[in-house]
């Protein structure tokens, strides 16, 4: 399942399963291109990982600004001369908001950081993407696409039903020039997202395990190994697909 020789571009990816699934790619051979936001922490995560000997690269821009977004992915397209896969890991839950006082700068802010995201990006890196090798789009929604989320989540859950119909088209629209298109939905992932609950309620964030199949909550790399496979030609034949990561959380218990 190697990836060497790949070029492969992850937001989000200072953080949490961002940071985990660029570390994984590096291990597998490909060169990373990572993005993030806090440029002196991306920075640093390069230094780590080219002190390691892995080839890397960093690339700071919003994935929500769309000036920014296409003039980055094309400047990292030109300098490697081709983009192999591309992981739209940035995303987030934007904050929480009942639609009764909703503003429409939130609404818009959550559709923006979830979905315009994942356009924007695929959008840019396609004509690179058409120059790869089993080159492939890997894009991350969540179990609140389907379950609308919990209260004062509903944008987040909107946004990732948006993700989950945005792979299937782009898998549609871009099957003929070979290019592979699919989604994780990672469960309950013990990351930084969950920092402030585990703080303040750690009884509560314990418990959650308790709806998992298989008595845990996941870790970055259990995400992370799904993410190379689908990035590698392990799973060539595979297209329009969302695979679920939760240890059986979304059937419940």
């Amino acid at each position: 399942m190697k990836l060497n020789g790949k070029i492969a571009i992850v937001t989000g990816a200072t953080s949490g399963i961002g940071l985990e699934v660029a570390k994984h790619l590096c291990q597998q051979g490909a060169t990373v291109i990572l993005n993030g936001r806090n440029e002196e922490k991306g920075t640093q995560i390069l230094k780590d990982l080219t002190d390691q000997g892995f080839s890397a690269d960093y690339y700071n821009f919003d994935v929500t600004k769309e000036d920014q977004v296409s003039e980055n992915i094309n400047a990292i397209g030109e300098k490697y001369g081709k983009i192999d896969v591309l992981v739209n890991n940035a995303g987030g839950l934007g904050g929480r908001a009942r639609f009764e006082e909703m503003t429409t700068e939130f609404y818009r802010s959550v559709l923006a950081l979830n979905l315009d995201s994942v356009f924007f990006a695929s959008r840019a890196a396609i004509p690179y993407l058409k120059k790869g090798t089993h080159p492939t789009i890997i894009n991350f929604t969540s179990n609140a696409a389907w379950n609308a989320g919990g209260p004062g989540a509903g944008m987040y859950g909107t946004s990732k039903a948006g993700v989950n119909t945005i792979t299937r088209a782009l898998a549609k629209d871009l099957a003929e020039y070979g290019i592979r298109v699919n989604a994780v939905s990672p469960g309950t992932i013990d990351t930084p997202f969950h920092k402030q609950i585990k703080s303040t309620k750690p009884e509560v964030f314990a418990s959650w395990k308790n709806n998992i199949m298989l008595g845990r909550l996941g870790q970055p790399k259990d995400v992370a190994s799904v993410v190379a496979f689908l990035a590698s030609e392990d799973a060539a034949f595979i297209t329009a697909e969302t695979i679920q990561i939760g240890g059986g959380q979304a059937l419940g218990i």
